[in-house]
C-alpha cells in the first residue's frame, strides 16, 4: 500500500483521518499486535482498540517508549523499565531505583537495552542482564542489525560493546555532546544527533567521520528508509534527507529538503515500503511527502496563519508510526491529540 499522490500541491487526506484525544502528551506511538497503541506521559499505555489504559508506570512517567508487534517497552522517571503485552499485562524488568531511565532501544529478537546515567543494562533473548559503565552519561542506545553488539552515544563519541565479552568496548570518536543514536538497515553505519545542533556519522568499519550540519534546531528524530538509502531528519523548517546509497554514506553530497514550511520538523518518520515520509511539526501540522519529485499530501492541519506558538499554545507532533504494510499512520501530539490516518 503506497499513498497515491496528485498533480495538486495540497491534495488532502484529511478526510482519511480519524482524530481523538489521548487524555495526556504522546509519547510514543506504535502497532502492538497489529492494533494502534500510544504511550502516555502520564505513565499509562493507551490500547486504542479495545481503549483500554494500562497503568504501566503508577508513581510516575513514562519518558521513553518503543513498541513493535509483540511488545511495549517503556522507561519512567520512577527508574523503571516495564514491558507491556498484547493482553495488557505487564513486566518490570529493571529498576534503577529512582533514576531517570535516559535512553532505550530494543531488538527483534527480544534483547532491551536502557541507561541511567552513566549505567547501561542489556537485556538478552532469554532474559539474562550484562551491566556497563560508560565514561560519561549515555542518551543514545541501538543495536547493530549482526551480532549481539550495542551501541551507545555519550560524550565526545560513541562506545560500540559486546555484552556477552570481556573487553572494553571499541569507541568511536568526536569531540562534543552526543545525543540520539541510530544505526543503519545495514549495519554500516551509526549516526547521532549533537548538542550544538548538527548530526555526526561514522562508517563503522573504519571509523571515518561524517559531519552533517546546518540545522537552526537541534535533531532529535530520524529515520531510516526500509533500503537504508535516505535518512530523514527533524531540527530544521523542513525535513531534511540525506543520502547513503554508496559507501561514503552522505560524504560530499548535499542533502534533500521536503515539506518546507514555517515552522520547525519535530517528527519523521519514512514509510515502511515507499520512498515516502510522514513529516510532523511544531505548530501541530503533519505532511506526507514523496521523496522523488516533493509532492506533498496533507494529514493533518495544526495552528492556522496568525496563531503564534508559545508555551501555552505548543501542539508539536510528538509521535509518527507506520503499522507494518503501511496502510495506517498513527500521531499523537503534545497536547494529547492524536489520530490514525488510514489509506485505501
Amino acid at each position: 500500500m503506497q499513498p497515491e499522490f496528485d498533480d495538486v500541491y495540497d491534495t488532502s487526506l484529511v478526510g482519511s483521518v480519524s482524530q481523538f484525544n489521548a487524555g495526556a502528551q504522546v509519547v510514543a506511538a506504535g502497532f502492538l499486535a497489529n492494533k494502534p497503541v500510544l504511550a502516555l506521559a502520564d505513565g499509562n499505555i493507551l490500547l486504542i482498540e479495545p481503549n483500554q489504559r494500562v497503568a504501566a508506570h503508577p508513581d510516575g512517567a513514562i519518558l521513553l517508549a518503543h513498541i513493535d508487534d509483540q511488545r511495549v517497552v517503556t522507561g519512567g522517571d520512577d527508574g523503571r523499565v516495564v514491558v507491556t503485552r498484547p493482553d495488557a499485562s505487564t513486566l518490570e524488568i529493571g529498576d534503577e531505583k529512582g533514576c531517570w531511565i535516559d535512553a532505550l532501544t530494543v531488538r527483534n529478537d527480544g534483547a532491551i537495552a536502557w541507561s541511567a546515567g552513566k549505567h547501561v543494562r542489556a537485556r538478552d533473548s532469554k532474559g539474562a542482564v550484562k551491566s556497563h559503565e560508560a565514561p560519561t552519561s549515555v542518551r543514545g542506545l541501538g543495536f547493530l542489525p549482526k551480532g549481539y553488539r550495542l551501541a551507545m552515544s555519550h560524550y565526545n563519541g560513541v562506545s560500540l560493546w559486546f555484552p556477552n565479552t570481556i573487553g572494553a568496548p571499541d569507541v568511536l570518536k568526536w569531540q562534543g555532546s552526543h545525543l540520539d543514536l541510530t544505526i543503519s538497515p545495514d549495519g554500516l553505519f551509526c549516526v547521532t544527533s549533537m548538542q550544538e545542533n548538527a548530526l555526526h556519522g561514522w562508517r563503522i568499519s573504519d571509523k571515518k567521520d561524517m559531519r552533517m550540519t546546518g540545522y537552526p534546531g537541534k535533531t532529535r528524530s530520524f529515520s531510516f528508509s526500509h533500503d537504508g538509502q535516505w535518512l530523514a531528519t527533524s531540527g530544521a523548517d523542513a525535513c531534511v534527507v540525506w543520502p547513503f546509497q554508496t559507501k561514503d554514506g552522505p560524504m560530499g553530497k548535499p542533502p534533500r529538503e521536503c515539506g518546507v514550511r514555517p515552522h520547525k520538523v519535530s517528527q519523521v518518520a519514512f514509510h515502511p515500503e515507499a520512498p515516502v515520509i510522514a513529516i510532523g511539526y511544531e505548530d501541530g501540522w503533519i505532511l506526507l511527502c514523496r521523496l522523488a519529485d516533493g509532492a506533498e499530501l496533507l494529514v493533518r492541519a495544526g495552528l492556522g496563519e496568525g496563531q503564534e506558538l508559545s508555551p501555552r499554545n505548543r501542539p508539536s507532533v510528538s509521535a509518527l508510526a507506520w503499522d507494518k504494510g503501511g496502510h495506517k499512520l498513527l500521531f499523537g501530539l503534545e497536547t494529547g491529540e492524536a489520530g490514525i490516518l488510514t489509506l485505501g
